[in-house]
């Protein structure tokens, strides 16, 4: 059959990615086919068309972008069990995502409960995921107070919106446009830039840090706030996290049904900040690469 995907055979910015269509063959031993309903955007997909990742994840080009989506089963390859067409999925990978069908493998795969739908499922593997990795991690619980760093992303709400459901209190950092919406998740808001450790020690003193952002300037703050006590971990890890104790955030097996679950119990949800056509998958991997988005971006074929 053929199929719709969007591929680039060079590195580059989003402008290299283009749409092309592929015959997609039966899927293979250990694989299930999918057909995509809702494909998540983040910002690995545009680091790994720039190349970014190639020191990590060396990729046969042409590539294809696109690690987190969610769809339906519509066919089985030989030896796979516990998949069967018609069974709703969401599929985690590290690329090959932005198609319209695609063969993978069936270990990737996590059942989506039937109380989510299709754009909130494919968004549960890397943010959701993450978010709940890393506060397991932290090992936080009541009595906690917890900076989300970069609260408003697809992460950082996620963590705000699992960590209140513990009963843990949240101070999240965001540009200003987005603080209502942090109020609304519960969260305490408060601004970037110069002084930003001031204003969060006015509203107390933390014992955990999530960092959603990375660098030299976010590790320093975290630094400053935590003085040598409480935890922190990171999902930017960087020469700046390492040198600071910073530890990155080790991914849970089974984090995606747990996240899935929190969603299906209505305690876990995403802003969908644009939605586009999987054909506009260069715009959409503009506005990640530009930042500062409120939840998530997703592509439907």
């Amino acid at each position: 059959m053929n199929s719709i995907k969007m591929s680039f055979d060079h590195f580059g910015s989003p402008e290299v990615v283009t749409v092309g269509e592929e015959e997609l063959p039966p899927p293979g031993e250990g694989e299930v086919q999918v057909g995509v309903r809702s494909i998540a955007v983040n910002p690995v997909d545009w680091k790994l068309v720039a190349g970014y990742l190639e020191p990590y994840f060396p990729l046969q080009l042409p590539g294809v972008p696109g690690c987190e989506a969610a769809g339906t089963v519509t066919a089985v390859g030989p030896g796979v069990t516990g998949f069967g067409v018609g069974d709703e999925v969401i599929w985690n990978g590290v690329a090959g995502g932005y198609r319209a069908v695609a063969n993978v493998p069936a270990a990737q795969l996590t059942p989506k409960p039937a109380g989510i739908d299709f754009e909130q499922a494919s968004c549960m593997a890397i943010a959701g995921g993450a978010a709940y990795s890393a506060l397991v991690q932290l090992g936080v619980g009541l009595g906690d107070t917890v900076l989300v760093h970069g609260s408003a992303g697809g992460v950082g709400s996620a963590s705000v919106q699992i960590a209140r459901d513990l009963g843990i209190r949240v101070i999240g950092t965001a540009s200003e446009p987005n603080h209502d919406y942090l109020r609304g998740l519960g969260a305490e808001p408060v601004a970037y830039g110069e002084g930003l450790a001031d204003r969060v020690r006015s509203l107390g003193s933390i014992t955990a840090v999530v960092d959603t952002f990375g660098g030299e300037e976010a590790t320093a703050v975290i630094v400053a706030l935590l003085g040598g006590h409480g935890a922190a971990v990171t999902t930017v890890p960087g020469k700046e996290s390492n040198a600071a104790g910073i530890a990155p955030v080790r991914l849970l097996d089974g984090r995606v049904a747990d996240a899935a679950r929190l969603a299906a119990e209505g305690k876990l949800r995403f802003n969908i900040h644009e939605r586009l056509p999987l054909t506009d998958a260069v715009r959409a991997l503009g506005i990640s690469r530009a930042g500062h988005i409120r939840g998530k971006i997703v592509l439907v074929p």
